[in-house]
């Protein structure tokens, strides 16, 4: 191809007006290679008006079409969550995962993969090529603040590479977890614009939120919400595969010459870990060894196999977690079990993945399709803390469980009773050979995770590995590399902000090609790292199961090493080379300042109260709420906050002449929730306590039919959170019942479950009362209010 074609096509740029050099594509195509990339949408070309009279006599302008460059690849993007280092078998870990292997062998894989080390923060980097405070992503969107940086809304000038390439003529579609909406924003009433759908998704299926439970999510079909089937199997990482493989098959049936583009992300392997019995069963007895000895297993793997360096040890366990020989034979049988439901969710994430491979090979599109496995968004999730749990949500309201109150959850563990996380040592073991785990942004167990990539018409190498240094900012740069398109100046009017992340194409064939990612940032919670030119300096400031940062940000101890030499960050030389720390250091405010990372925000519990630190608020201000039969799905972030204050709930209603059952208004589910409902046609209200206590308070007669007003009271005892009260049913101005509610949930009922009127969506917050649908009142209600005080 002579240079006017290189040029014209943007895979090369000119420089020093003679030499031609591999590049991102950023080069402007000339007119002969069509239209302008650079400005999204694609500006239709003018036509001049017709001055011919009869449509017989003349001839019709060309079609406007857009359509992606010639011979341009699909693209599927997989990313799994909470799986870190030693997550996949091609890594050394203990699960096999024949899904990663195969694009690994066939393609390449990366050793020196890095993430945000959170959720959100991830997502957002990889899909914009931008760093995660300038996407406003500095944690989790249930965290954000009124700091630029911080906010969790992701601004207009980092549009996503799905909405490049939608406007370039590809299909897109996501399925599974988001994370990445506003949390004020992810209701009904809007706004959409970091919906999926509008976020660069023709299609999206998938839930909104940081974690789903498996057996009965909420989910939404674009932003319709799914009513869930009356199936007692159902599963939704099953669910999900099973749209996504129908939508590429569609896709490739209809039109099949236009290229796809698939975000499939899996809320698996994140918390809670929900796996169907049969794949639990094939791991029984296979974590007896406990997790030290499972970490030397690991290493040994991952040295035999090349993935680590030979000489690599493991960094040292974390003080907080316990040596396996230590513990009491109860509680080494109640973690096994942990770690062998964990294993099966692996094992059948990856079994799912290989069925959307298997759907595009199915179509007779795999090798014309550039594949890139990332198997986690950060480290493996210590947050199950020394225990692990069987219900998450006590971890959110500081609620200890005991290992005796687990170990009566051993044998329904992973199923629809349980919403668990496992103990930490197994989070460190995953992460095999680091130190640390998921939330720690400055060890290379919360960021690193196993990549690999699979293109035939792009990649001639197979089964290599590649150690160049690389972060999720670099997928979007590859992704357009690959599929020939200029990096966009404006999209949809708006002057884009450039891609922080570098392609990672020029390794794809070439194992010794000098790094062009040098320098990296990270920050989380406080916990930070500068990466530049091998040199790794950085400072622990509070790990994942710490309420409360170590020391104040300006006395953190800072640490130094050599990633080149030293692997597994075990040979600190802070002490050795003071000065090169320094420098560091000071290379890490530079880098923190452009892009947003300051200031330094390691709150973690205030960080959850809008109001505390400034993050918008649809309920801000207000102290009651009005809703109308129908109105379902209200997450926690868009409904009033009735936790440790007191309440009142007035429902008028009109009973019909054969009485009515069913739910009034609930919030929450099984594991921590309340609800108002009738049973035998007599009132009753239900506090369900983290699924641990119950309390009901119910009347002893049906209520009259026709229009009735019920009213229910909750005197708080005030004196701190998660008190008691006094609840007290009336109907039509008169008590009928009243009873004590010893404790409430301080903090959080559910991360997916919400608030609904007139049904129990998902699971249900009262047993004995049905489920789903069967939870619909039989009556008519003409309105709830929801008042605090």
């Amino acid at each position: 191809m002579n240079k006017r074609l290189l040029v014209a096509a943007g895979l090369v740029t000119l420089v020093s007006g003679h030499n031609l050099a591999v590049a991102k594509s950023t080069a402007k195509p000339t007119n002969a290679d069509g239209p302008d990339r650079t400005s999204l949408p694609i500006a239709e070309p003018k036509i001049p008006a017709s001055k011919v009279l009869d449509v017989r006599n003349a001839t019709a302008p060309p079609r406007f079409e857009v359509k992606a460059p010639t011979g341009a690849p699909n693209v599927l993007l997989v990313l799994l969550d909470d799986l870190g280092f030693a997550g996949t078998s091609s890594f050394g870990g203990p699960v096999a995962t024949p899904s990663f292997e195969r694009i690994a062998n066939e393609g390449v894989r990366y050793n020196n993969f890095h993430t945000a080390a959170v959720c959100s923060p991830t997502r957002a980097a990889l899909k914009s090529g931008r760093n995660h405070h300038v996407n406003n992503m500095g944690a989790i969107i249930e965290t954000g603040t009124a700091f630029p940086g911080n906010t969790g809304q992701i601004p207009n000038n980092v549009a996503p590479v799905a909405e490049m390439l939608r406007l370039n003529g590809y299909a897109t579609a996501a399925f599974g977890k988001w994370h990445e909406t506003a949390a004020w924003e992810a209701s009904m009433a809007g706004p959409f614009d970091r919906w999926p759908t509008r976020q660069g998704f023709d299609k999206f299926y998938g839930f909104l939120g940081g974690e789903t439970n498996q057996w009965a999510p909420f989910i939404y079909d674009g932003t319709k919400p799914v009513e869930l089937p009356n199936d007692p199997n159902y599963h939704f990482m099953t669910d999900m595969t099973d749209q996504a493989v129908a939508w590429i098959k569609y896709q490739k049936a209809l039109t099949p010459d236009k290229p796809f583009f698939t975000y499939f992300a899996p809320g698996a392997v994140h918390a809670p870990h929900h796996v169907p019995k049969e794949w639990i069963a094939r791991w029984q007895g296979k974590f007896d060894q406990g997790w030290d000895k499972l970490r030397e297993q690991i290493l040994a793997r991952q040295i035999e196999n090349g993935t680590v360096p030979k000489g690599t040890v493991l960094a040292p366990r974390p003080d907080a977690i316990p040596a396996w020989d230590s513990l009491p034979e109860e509680e080494k049988r109640l973690y096994a079990r942990q770690a062998e439901v964990f294993a099966g969710f692996v094992e059948m994430t990856d079994h799912q993945v290989g069925r959307v491979i298997k759907a595009i090979e199915d179509v007779g599109q795999l090798d014309n399709t550039l594949v890139l496995f990332v198997y986690g968004d950060n480290g493996t999730s210590a947050e199950g803390g020394r225990s692990g749990m069987f219900n998450e949500m006590t971890y959110f309201n500081r609620v200890p469980e005991t290992v005796a109150d687990m170990l009566k959850h051993i044998d329904a563990w992973g199923g629809p009773e349980t919403y668990p996380h496992m103990a930490a040592g197994w989070a460190v073991a995953f992460d095999t050979p680091y130190q640390w785990t998921k939330q720690v942004a400055s060890d290379h167990g919360g960021t690193k995770v196993g990549m690999a990539v699979r293109w035939p018409k792009g990649i001639k190498t197979k089964g290599e590995l590649r150690n160049q240094f690389h972060h999720v900012i670099d997928v979007a740069p590859t992704i357009l590399e690959a599929t020939g398109l200029p990096e966009p100046k404006v999209v949809n009017g708006i002057k884009q902000r450039p891609m922080d992340g570098v392609s990672m194409a020029y390794s794809f064939d070439d194992a010794k090609a000098k790094d062009r990612h040098t320098t990296q940032y990270f920050e989380m919670f406080g916990n930070r790292a500068i990466y530049h030119d091998g040199w790794l300096a950085r400072t622990i400031h509070r790990a994942p199961w710490e309420m409360t940062p170590r020391r104040p940000l300006v006395e953190d101890v800072w640490e130094l090493y050599d990633t080149r030499a030293d692997f597994s960050l075990t040979k600190d030389l802070s002490l050795q080379q003071p000065k090169k720390l320094k420098q560091l250091q000071a290379l890490f405010m530079k880098e923190a300042e452009k892009n947003n990372a300051l200031p330094i925000d390691d709150r973690v519990v205030e960080r959850i109260n809008a109001a505390l630190v400034g993050r918008p608020d649809l309920m801000a201000g207000r102290t009651s709420l009005t809703l109308a039969e129908g109105m379902t799905g209200m997450t926690e972030n868009v409904f009033l906050n009735i936790k440790n204050k007191s309440k009142t709930i007035s429902a008028d209603l009109e009973i019909p002449e054969t009485g009515a059952n069913g739910v009034i208004i609930a919030q929450g589910g099984r594991f921590g929730g309340w609800c108002l409902y009738l049973k035998d046609g007599k009132p009753a209200y239900t506090y369900n306590f983290l699924g641990l206590d119950s309390y009901t308070i119910s009347a002893q007669e049906p209520l009259p039919k026709g229009k009735v007003k019920l009213v229910f009271d909750f005197a708080y005892d005030g004196g701190g959170l998660g008190k008691g009260g006094m609840g007290t049913l009336s109907v039509d101005g008169g008590k009928v019942a009243e009873g004590r509610i010893e404790k409430t949930q301080p903090m959080i009922f559910s991360a997916d479950e919400t608030a609904d009127v007139g049904v129990d969506d998902a699971t249900p917050v009262v047993a004995g009362i049905g489920e789903g649908a069967a939870t619909r009142f039989t009556g008519k209600i003409e309105k709830v209010t929801v008042e605090v005080k």
